[in-house]
């Protein structure tokens, strides 16, 4: 886990997600549309917290933890900024598969969109997710993300260069086989695991949730090159785009090519 540490203490995440807007536009939008009324909810990996920013606007008492200190820092100093830090009760530095301090069954939602990114091992993944089961609510919705397995493929067969050891077919089916990637080259995204799509659901559900729905949260618009945006940019055209790609996020059919997957699910 030092290693994922050191990545992200580097590393601009809140940019990531200002240069990139399309991930969290499409997340927000699903979160917006099941999230319960008002409550406290707990953003679990919440990097610098953007999501917890957007929840504390909305009028939800918010609850940050992640497992590296400097975001968690970040995070903090944004609340502040912000004039937010009255709808935050607390900002951890927390490992996902051991949430100490707290309670049973506290959250009326609960966020994980980055542990289960670095979480290598099966005993790792399953105790992140037991500890999200145990401090959300009954009746309480969770958003968990997961990065594909057949994007980080293709990824891997474009770019193979840039996604070192798998520069070679040998080692890309080797990925295919295992999910984990540990990236050669110093500095780079590192120490991470990818679902296979088929799996996402029943091992949420061999955990207890019962599945809402399951996004991807680029949709198709990751696919698209920033010229091709550009075209629809200069139509005047941006915002039906994104209500397309937005009304595309749950197609089974495409679902594989996004980078990252957004699985909305109730505690019951």
């Amino acid at each position: 886990m030092k290693n994922v540490i050191d990545y992200y203490s580097l590393y601009d995440e809140w940019g990531r997600l200002d240069r990139e807007p399309l991930e969290f536009l499409i997340n927000w939008h699903y979160m917006k549309t099941n999230l319960p009324s008002h409550g406290h909810v707990l953003d679990n990996g919440a990097g610098p917290g953007k999501y917890s920013m957007e929840l504390a606007k909305l009028g939800y008492q918010v609850t940050l933890s992640d497992v590296t200190p400097k975001l968690v820092e970040t995070a903090k100093g944004k609340a502040d900024d912000l004039g937010l830090s009255d709808h935050f009760s607390g900002f951890h530095v927390l490992n996902a598969t051991k949430l100490e301090g707290f309670p049973d069954e506290e959250f009326n939602a609960s966020l994980m969109l980055g542990p289960l990114y670095h979480l290598q091992t099966e005993g790792e993944r399953k105790s992140a997710v037991k500890e999200l089961f145990r401090v959300t609510k009954k009746e309480g919705i969770v958003f968990v993300a997961f990065q594909s397995r057949v994007r980080m493929t293709l990824n891997s067969l474009q770019h193979p260069d840039h996604w070192k050891p798998n520069d070679t077919i040998d080692e890309i089916n080797e990925f295919r086989n295992t999910g984990t990637f540990t990236h050669a080259d110093k500095g780079r995204f590192t120490g991470a695991y990818y679902f296979d799509l088929n799996d996402i659901e029943p091992f949420m559900e061999d955990h207890g949730f019962e599945t809402i729905d399951l996004i991807g949260s680029s949709s198709i618009g990751g696919l698209m090159s920033h010229e091709q945006w550009q075209v629809w940019e200069e139509k005047g055209e941006t915002e039906k785009l994104m209500n397309v790609l937005i009304d595309l996020a749950n197609d089974r059919s495409i679902l594989g090519v996004s980078s990252h997957l957004l699985y909305i699910g109730r505690r019951p």
